[in-house]
């Protein structure tokens, strides 16, 4: 592609209005209203992930340090694998349900999640989710890369040696050492345009991620099982935890599980709005608890065959790669293509769970000026430099903490939009709606004040125990009842937003967003994105047939 000329570099460089984002023609948005592309619903072009690739998404997603640490970590509060294989079925299934349902409607109206949440929410109200979103997505962009740093230490030690030797020239307020700022830089700058690969564009990612992350976990379990003599004490571990303690020490790392995937149960429409027909993202159901399980049963084996040989029970697969280094040049290569292998996987996380829906959440925030690309580029950077994540990570427990506990927010929103699109609007939208702040879901001021009661009934009584887990029981002094509500925060909040946001728009309807069909296209003019014969729940608003060929190019000079 031809790159910007001279001319126009300096034009961008001196004039604001340079940087705008032509309006797309067949835009859904009132003329006063700035749209674009990626605003707009999914062509049919794009429309180019099939079961399959839903399937790779999941598997890439899944497979990365934080689900191998996530599982072993059951372990340590004194449940055994008899519990820690259960907890990550069941905690996953429950997580799947919202993802599959909320991903049918991207599936079906082709729309992402900032746009899809106009319906429940009102037009503005839904920039307080939106705004929560893509805030939560590049602190976990940024700290998840600089978590992925450390592959890129563990290969360039394993390739030279004396990278360990690096004296630190940085002040310990720096909160990381010379050897970990160039290895994060390394992270950042090569994974900047791997982000920007555009969502229709990532299924050899996929692929590769999909071989390469499980080939580098089954040869680290293989080598330690091995290097133990066997499966360690794994097999013969019981749960020191018992009578009521036990339930509850279920629960919370059930809540953990659920809580890592907490954040796409609301955002999945980002990825499904590609999807070739609305039936395919029902794979996730099944697919989703099991490569889970299967991605921490490996976890939990090789940190127990770890303690055999270590005397510690080793949680961060990169621990195991850094003894690799010790084993002579075999070492070191294994132990560089097994970093490599776990880089992918990070990035592939990265991309797929953090950047898009930062993306997407920025392109909303502001139309004019930012689109995915141009999205991607202010999350990384933002993420990587502005945040300083390698402080968070460092020296910021309680931020860990509150960002475990921002479930309790994602919970009662997933269940708002399950509520919404599926009890209440019976699957039909008013897709040209969604994009317009006058019209029907404008509710009252653009706010839907059942999801303002929806989502504040859950979470009030979950923001002591969030408190609790941020400051500590010092600061804090709650009863006990309250603390073991929120060790299943998500759970609840899920739950009781779904029966109140249904219970209140049964009892005061919203009628004028109650509709029989699902209206697709504005003032006659059919959408590009208008949907395939099997995504269609009835006939179409302006009264065409699922077997027209639909299509903009009519529309377009």
């Amino acid at each position: 592609m031809k790159g910007p000329s001279i001319i126009e570099l300096r034009r961008r460089l001196t004039s604001l209005h340079s940087w705008e984002l032509p309006k797309q023609a067949g835009a859904l948005a009132p003329s006063h209203v700035w749209t674009n592309r990626d605003m707009d619903p999914t062509p049919i072009g794009d429309q180019t992930w099939d079961t399959w690739n839903i399937l790779a998404y999941w598997a890439t997603d899944t497979i990365n340090l934080a689900t191998w640490q996530t599982a072993s970590a059951i372990l340590a509060v004194g449940l055994s694998w008899r519990e820690a294989i259960p907890i990550m079925v069941v905690g996953n299934f429950c997580v799947a349900v919202p993802l599959v349902l909320n991903g049918a409607i991207g599936a079906k109206l082709h729309v992402p999640f900032s746009v899809i949440a106009t319906s429940g929410f009102g037009y503005y109200l839904r920039y307080f989710c939106i705004v929560s979103r893509a805030i939560l997505a590049m602190f976990w962009l940024g700290i998840q890369g600089a978590n992925g740093a450390q592959c890129i230490t563990i290969m360039l030690r394993a390739w030279a040696p004396s990278y360990n030797d690096i004296p630190n020239q940085l002040h310990e307020s720096a909160g990381i050492t010379t050897q970990g700022m160039i290895s994060y830089f390394l992270f950042w700058i090569i994974q900047l345009p791997l982000l920007l690969i555009h969502p229709t564009k990532l299924r050899p990612l996929f692929w590769v991620k999909l071989v390469a992350a499980p080939v580098a976990a089954i040869a680290m379990m293989g080598w330690c099982i091995k290097k133990a003599g066997g499966g360690g004490d794994i097999f013969a571990l019981r749960a020191t935890a018992s009578g009521p303690q036990y339930a509850w020490l279920w629960l919370t790392c059930m809540s953990s599980v659920t809580g890592n995937w907490s954040t796409l149960a609301v955002n999945i429409p980002d990825f499904t709005r590609y999807a070739k027909s609305a039936k395919g993202q029902y794979i996730q159901l099944p697919a989703m608890p099991i490569i889970f399980t299967v991605c921490g049963v490996l976890g939990i084996v090789t940190t127990s065959a770890s303690r055999v040989f270590s005397g510690e029970y080793l949680w961060n697969p990169l621990e195991i790669l850094a003894i690799w280094l010790d084993y002579g040049p075999g070492g070191r290569c294994a132990a560089f293509f097994a970093a490599l292998a776990w880089y992918v996987a990070q990035v592939g996380t990265n991309i797929t769970a953090n950047s898009i829906s930062a993306a997407n959440d920025l392109t909303v925030l502001c139309p004019r000026w930012i689109n995915i690309k141009r999205g991607c580029i202010i999350a990384a950077i933002i993420a990587g430099w502005v945040l300083v994540p390698w402080k968070i990570l460092s020296s910021a427990q309680t931020f860990l903490a509150f960002m475990g506990g921002y479930a309790v927010f994602l919970g009662p929103m997933a269940g708002i939009m399950v509520s919404d699109y599926w009890l209440v609007k019976k699957t039909h939208i008013d897709i040209p709606s969604l994009y317009n702040p006058d019209g029907r879901y404008h509710y009252v001021s653009g706010c839907n004040w059942r999801a303002v009661v929806a989502f504040l009934v859950p979470v009030a009584p979950l923001l002591p125990g969030l408190g609790l887990s941020i400051s500590g029981p010092s600061a804090v002094h709650i009863n006990e009842g309250v603390t073991n509500l929120y060790t299943f925060n998500w759970l609840f909040g899920f739950v009781t937003s779904i029966v109140l946001y249904t219970i209140l728009s049964y009892t005061v309807p919203a009628k004028e967003t109650l509709l029989e069909d699902t209206i697709w296209d504005l003032d006659g003019t059919a959408i590009e994105a208008q949907l395939r014969e099997d995504d269609y729940g009835a006939e179409k608003a302006s009264g065409a047939g699922p077997s027209e060929k639909i299509g903009i190019s009519d529309a377009k000079s």
